[in-house]
Parts: C-alpha cells; sequence; structure tokens
C-alpha cells in the first residue's frame, strides 16, 4: 500500500516540474533524457533556516527544504602529490552535502584541502567515481528521491586542489544511483537500484560527454521483460570493454528499507549484458545469495570471471560469463569462498581487487572487519587476515586500493537512514588508510575523523565512499 502512495507522490513531482530548469554551476543544456529540477522550496533568508531546521520527519517523503548556510572552514594550500576525495553528507542532514578533498601524502595526511557544497542536503551520498582523464568526479544520492532532488551530483576537479561543483540531474526512469564506471569516450555506466519511485526495476544509466543522461537501460523488448519478470535493483557494476562485456549485481528494493515494510526484499541475481547493444543476455542466479551487492571482474583472468558478493550467507562467487550452464545459457557461478562469521547477514558486503589480480579486499560492515584473501590461484584461495581479530573499524563499507597497492581506504559508515527507515548500521564515519603488507595483509594506523572534524559545523559529517588521485608521477598521474 505505502509503495503505491509513494509512487503516486513522487511521479506527480515528477509531472508537474519535468518541464523546469536544470540545477547547476553554470549554463548547462538540459540532457536529452535526464531531468534536472530546482528545489521546490528556493532559499529565503531568515525563512527557510528554521523551517529545515524544524521539518519534522514525514513517512517517506521528506520535506524539500533547502540546506542551511554553510559555516565558514578554513582549508590548507598545500599540493600533496596523493589527494583523497570523500563524497559526505551532513550528519545533521540540514546542512549541504558536500566533497571534502584531503592530503593522503605521509607528512600531510588528513590535511582538508577544500570542501565543495552541492546545492541540496539529505541526499545520502552514496558512491563516487572519476571521469578517465581525472577532470570530473560524479557522486550518487541514495535518498534524493525522497525531498524531489536531483540524484547525480558532478564535480570539475580539472584543478585537483580545487573541485567545483558543476552540475546536477536525475534519470527519468530510475533512482538511487549506486555504482560508478567511466566510459573510455568520455561520460559514465551508473546504477540506478530503484525505479523513478524506488521501486524494482532499476535501471543501468548512460551518460554523454557531457554527463547528459542519453540512455536508462534496457531499452529492448526483451530486456525489458526480462527486468519486470524478476527483481532488478542493480548495484554492483564491472565492464570488460575489451571482451564487450557488463555485469551488474542486484542487491535490494530501495523502497523496501522504509517503513512501514514487510522486510527488506533481496535479490538473487546478476544480469549479463552485451556492451555493443546494451541488451541483457542472461540472468546468473546465486543460490540464497540475498542481495548480491558487488560485482567486479578479475584484471587479466583469461576467462574475463568476476567476483560477486553474496551478503546472506557472506560469501563470494566467482561469476564465467563466457561459460554456458548445462541448459545452454550464458554466464555460470561458482561458490569462491566463504568468509565466516562475521562476514553472515553483514548487510553490505563491498571490494576491490588489486590492478595485478592477485589480492581482494571485502568489507563486511556489520562484522567491523576487513577481510584479504589471496585470489592469485582460484583453486587454492587462500586468507590473508585473521577472522576472528577485533580490528579498530566500525561499519566499513567502501574500499579502494590506493593506485601504489601500499594502502587501503576503507570509510567506516554505510547508510543511515534515520526514522523512516530500518536499515541505520553503525559506523565511525572515518576514513581509515590501511596500510598493506607485503604479504598482502592488513594493518591499521591511520584515520581521518570526520565526526570530529565536522561536529560544530554541520552536526558531524557521513563520508559514504573516496576516489584517489596518485599525481606522484605528473607525467602520469593515476586517478581512480
Amino acid at each position: 500500500m505505502h509503495s503505491s502512495i509513494v509512487s503516486a507522490a513522487l511521479l506527480g513531482q515528477l509531472i508537474t516540474l519535468v518541464s523546469t530548469t536544470p540545477t547547476t554551476g553554470d549554463s548547462v543544456k538540459r540532457s536529452p533524457l535526464g531531468i534536472s529540477l530546482p528545489p521546490l522550496i528556493p532559499s529565503i533568508p531568515g525563512v527557510t533556516e528554521p523551517l529545515a531546521s524544524n521539518a519534522p520527519p514525514l513517512p517517506i517523503l521528506q520535506l524539500p527544504t533547502p540546506p542551511l548556510p554553510s559555516p565558514p572552514f578554513a582549508v590548507s594550500n598545500i599540493k600533496p602529490k596523493k589527494i583523497g576525495y570523500f563524497w559526505t553528507g551532513a550528519g545533521d542532514n540540514i546542512h549541504a552535502d558536500f566533497l571534502v578533498t584531503t592530503s593522503l601524502d605521509d607528512d600531510t595526511f588528513g590535511t582538508i584541502i577544500g570542501i565543495t557544497d552541492v546545492p541540496t542536503s539529505g541526499n545520502s551520498p552514496h558512491h563516487l567515481g572519476s571521469s578517465l582523464d581525472g577532470k570530473t568526479l560524479v557522486g550518487g544520492g541514495l535518498l534524493s528521491l525522497l525531498k524531489t532532488q536531483d540524484t547525480a551530483f558532478y564535480f570539475d576537479v580539472s584543478n585537483p586542489y580545487s573541485p567545483k561543483f558543476l552540475k546536477s540531474n536525475r534519470g527519468i526512469l530510475g533512482s538511487i544511483v549506486d555504482e560508478i564506471r567511466a566510459k573510455p569516450d568520455g561520460g559514465f555506466f551508473i546504477t540506478y537500484m530503484g525505479s523513478a519511485v524506488g521501486t524494482s526495476p532499476g535501471r543501468l544509466v548512460e551518460t554523454d560527454a557531457n554527463f547528459n543522461i542519453i540512455h536508462e537501460w534496457p531499452e529492448d523488448v526483451a530486456g525489458t521483460l526480462n527486468i519486470l519478470g524478476e527483481q532488478f535493483s542493480p548495484h554492483g557494476l564491472t565492464v570488460d570493454f575489451k571482451k564487450n562485456i557488463i555485469l551488474t549485481s542486484d542487491f535490494v528494493v530501495p523502497i523496501t528499507i522504509l517503513k512501514p515494510t514487510l522486510g527488506i526484499q533481496k535479490a538473487n541475481t546478476l544480469r549479463l549484458w552485451d556492451l555493443n547493444s546494451r541488451t541483457i543476455l542472461s540472468t546468473i542466479t546465486i543460490p540464497n545469495g540475498q542481495g548480491i551487492q558487488d560485482v567486479k571482474f578479475i584484471p587479466g583472468n583469461p576467462e574475463s570471471a568476476a567476483l560477486a558478493t553474496a551478503v546472506g550467507p557472506g560469501q563470494v562467487w566467482i561469476i564465467y560469463p563466457f561459460r554456458k550452464d548445462a541448459n545452454g545459457k550464458q554466464g555460470v557461478a561458482e561458490l569462491l569462498y566463504d568468509l565466516g562469521d562475521k562476514a553472515k547477514n553483514s548487510v553490505a558486503i563491498y571490494s576491490d581487487i588489486s590492478d595485478d589480480g592477485k589480492f581482494a579486499y571485502f568489507t563486511l560492515t556489520l562484522g567491523n572487519h576487513v577481510a584479504a584473501l589471496d585470489i592469485s590461484d582460484l583453486k587454492n584461495v587462500k586468507r590473508l587476515d585473521d577472522p576472528n581479530e577485533d580490528q579498530p573499524i566500525v561499519g566499513p563499507h567502501y574500499v579502494k586500493i590506493s593506485p601504489d597497492k601500499k594502502n587501503l581506504l576503507v570509510t567506516g559508515y554505510f547508510v543511515q537512514a534515520g526514522d523512516i527507515s530500518v536499515l541505520n548500521t553503525p559506523g565511525d564515519y572515518k576514513g581509515h588508510w590501511i596500510d598493506i603488507l607485503p604479504s598482502g595483509g592488513l594493518s591499521f594506523n591511520r584515520t581521518i575523523d570526520f565526526e570530529k572534524i565536522f561536529t560544530q559545523s554541520r552536526g558531524g559529517a557521513r563520508p559514504h565512499s573516496s576516489v584517489i588521485f596518485d599525481l606522484s608521477d605528473p607525467n602520469h598521474p593515476i586517478y581512480y
């Protein structure tokens, strides 16, 4: 019942506002398919501030108030060789969400060199990705839909030390932005886990080089029937541009994390796509997967094998996209490794794989643990961390291997949707810069405490995701 009410309300807002002008840092053409809408309530000094501060939490849709003015914050003018960008939510949900630019150099680690606000609040900043040329970042809003706001936020980082907000937009058919992958010719593929009203099916969104939404896949009849026939909640996304294939992994129906709910609706499937035609080739099932949050191709694997995380049982599965099952269907899934008790029902398991394909790291959110595997021999996978160790981290989620493979950058925060949701995971709100030992194991030492830094100015901070720029070699910068 509540899904129908929310659908009607949100669709009404979209229909009413579909012809309005874009929200942008500069003058930008409206995208062919995506739209961009200004806040429903404009900022009026002395009027909207108390409205934002005192707005009661509504059952699902939230009052679309503009953010409170951001207090001044002194930043450093240093120019580190290693930069960490953190896509961060204001802890109080009423100040603007923001991109934090920090030093990852040893001698100035954690020094903040930039803060870039977006024009809205309460988005629950989610994943962050970089264009291949390192000139643009895009961050998604998990809960932007609840305030009928744009859901994808673009930043100009052509000056890597001083990011600028560029523009924002949203899809028409999809919402709930998750994983991001850059295209070689410019633009991005982005998974939108839910429909325009947060139900299934979601969409695989594609932008052009100007970051206008040009497609919300699938668009063919067979693909549409596929996603209508079985839950399509794409979260994970990995693309092999050389082998011409895409894998998306289905996680949960977003609206089912909101109250009232009969329980979070979790998926057991991945979709295998043909890259050239952007069509679905097959649906791959992981039995009792209970949410396939992440999937990534293993670099250099001769079969283009990928690792997928099954959150319910706490397992890592290997996907062979070119093998066929007994019925001749393309795409085979096999159990690779059980991550143990801390991984079971851990709500979220995210991953990263080293660029040589030898090591894989997994964050176990409710298990408060980061697991490390040696996958150099897929027939003899080795655990590199102690699964029984109590690691000094709470709620780990997003993980990035540094380009020099000396560190992991892990954020200690997943989702806290508040009183309207059944999903509020503990976190320490820190960016953890974890040393990778020669063996591939881990050593915890340095952190950036975002909650402490922003408690006075924004009611704390919720850093969900990160991007690393390594400018150590000016002739070969790395953006990851």
